[in-house]
C-alpha cells in the first residue's frame, strides 16, 4: 500500500477522525487510525467502540491496501509539516513510512484485521436537515446534559422525531432544556433515541454553521450522520429517557419579562459573591423590578437590581445562578420570559419572542 497526497488534503480528515480515537484506551488498536486505500480514494477511520468517524478523500494513482497507525503521532507529524508539501505514505511489513521533502518518519503499525468495525445496521428513520440547523438545535440544549450520573440515560441528549419535527432534550435532574425544529419531510414515525455525551460533543465539533444538507439515519442501536465526505456513527444509550412533558411546569400565573443582556450581566456579577459550592442567588420579584442577592460563608454579599415587566404579588425564589446563566447564554433574543408559580416550583424560561426552545430550572432553598 502506498499513496501520495498534499499535506493540507490529509490534515483535515485526519483531524476529523482523531476526535473519535480513545485517548485512555484499553486496547492498543483503539489508539490507531485505520487507513484504507483504493486506487481512487483514501478512507480514514477512528473509533473508541462508542463513536466511529470515517473521512474520505479522493486519490490518484494509489496502490490499494489497508493498515493501522498511531493516530496522534500521525496527526502531529502531518500538522508539523510545511503547508503545501506532498506527503508519501507507504506500508512495509509491520511499519509505515511517511515521507515529505527531506523528512522521513517510520511508524509502527498493527494489522487492520484487528481494527473493530461497527456492525452493519439498517436505518428505521432517515431525513435531511441543514447542518447549521442541527448544530443550533444542539447548542440550545447540550449544557443541560448530566455528566457521569448514575442514571446513565441522563448522560446524553434525547433526539425525538415525530411526523415533521425534530426535538432535542437534555436534563440532569435539576434543569431541563428542550428545543425543536420543523423538518422538510413529513410523515416520519415517532422515534426517541439517546445519543451519549461523547457523541454529542464530537457532533458539535464537526458540524459547521451553514445550510449544507446532511443525512441523518437512526437505527435500533445507532445514529449516523453523513456530511460532505465524512460519516459519523454513534452507538445509542440503552435506557428510557424521562417523560420531559411531565416536567414542564403547568399553571404559572406570574410572568416576568426582562432584558436578557441586563439580567445576564446582573446574574454574572452577583455570582461572584455566591457560595462557591451551591452557587445560590436569591431573586426577589416585585412590581417592575427584580432584585438579586447573593451571599457566601465569608459574610460577603452582592446586590443587583434591574427593571422588568411585571405586575403582581411579590415573590422570592432562589436559583443556582450557573443554571440561570447557562439558559441566558443559550437564548439569543433581546428579551427573556420567566413564568413562575411560587417559591417551591420550577421556573419556565424562554425567549420572549420565540417559543421553539423551553428551559426548566428547579428552585433552591436558600
Amino acid at each position: 500500500m502506498n499513496f501520495t497526497i498534499t499535506r493540507d488534503a490529509l490534515l483535515k480528515p485526519l483531524q476529523v477522525v482523531s476526535g473519535a480515537v480513545e485517548r485512555r484506551h484499553t486496547l492498543p488498536i483503539l489508539a490507531n487510525v485505520l487507513i484504507r486505500v483504493s486506487e481512487e480514494e483514501l478512507r480514514l477511520t477512528g473509533t473508541d467502540l462508542e463513536v466511529e468517524l470515517v473521512s474520505v478523500v479522493a486519490l490518484d494513482g494509489a496502490v490499494a491496501g489497508e493498515v493501522t497507525v498511531p493516530a496522534k503521532k500521525l496527526l502531529d507529524i502531518v500538522r508539523s509539516l510545511p503547508e503545501g508539501n506532498d506527503v508519501k505514505v507507504e506500508a512495509s511489513g509491520d511499519k509505515v513510512i511517511v515521507r515529505s521533502g527531506r523528512s522521513k518518519f517510520t511508524l509502527s503499525s498493527l494489522p487492520s484485521t484487528e481494527f473493530p468495525d461497527i456492525d452493519e445496521w439498517e436505518a428505521e428513520v432517515s431525513f435531511e436537515i441543514g447542518r447549521g440547523e442541527l448544530r443550533h438545535l444542539m447548542d440550545r440544549t447540550h449544557f443541560s446534559m448530566a455528566n457521569q450520573d448514575v442514571r446513565y440515560y441522563l448522560n446524553g441528549m434525547l433526539f425525538e422525531v415525530n411526523d415533521n419535527q425534530l426535538r432535542t432534550v437534555a436534563t440532569d435532574g435539576h434543569r431541563l432544556a428542550m428545543a425543536g425544529i420543523q423538518l422538510e419531510q413529513s410523515g416520519l414515525p415517532q422515534r426517541q433515541v439517546i445519543v451519549p455525551r461523547k457523541g454529542v460533543s464530537e457532533l458539535m465539533r464537526l458540524l459547521e454553521q451553514d445550510d449544507t444538507l446532511i443525512q441523518v439515519a437512526i437505527g435500533q442501536n445507532h445514529i449516523r450522520i453523513v456530511n460532505e465526505g465524512m460519516s459519523f456513527t454513534s452507538k445509542l444509550l440503552d435506557g428510557r429517557f424521562p417523560d420531559y412533558r411531565r416536567v414542564l411546569p403547568q399553571g404559572g400565573d406570574k410572568t416576568v419579562i426582562a432584558d436578557r443582556e441586563l439580567l445576564r450581566s446582573a446574574c454574572a456579577r452577583a455570582s461572584i459573591l455566591s457560595n462557591e459550592k451551591f452557587r445560590g442567588v436569591r431573586m426577589n420579584v416585585s412590581n417592575g423590578e427584580v432584585a438579586l442577592t447573593a451571599n457566601n460563608p465569608e459574610q460577603e454579599q452582592a446586590e443587583e437590581s434591574i427593571e422588568v415587566e411585571y405586575q403582581g404579588e411579590a415573590l422570592e425564589i432562589g436559583f443556582n445562578v450557573t443554571y440561570v446563566l447557562d439558559v441566558l447564554n443559550s437564548i439569543h433574543g433581546e428579551s427573556v420570559k420567566f413564568t413562575l408559580i411560587d417559591a417551591n416550583s420550577s421556573a419556565l424560561v424562554e425567549d420572549a419572542a420565540d417559543d421553539s426552545a423551553l428551559y426548566v430550572v428547579m428552585p433552591m432553598r436558600l
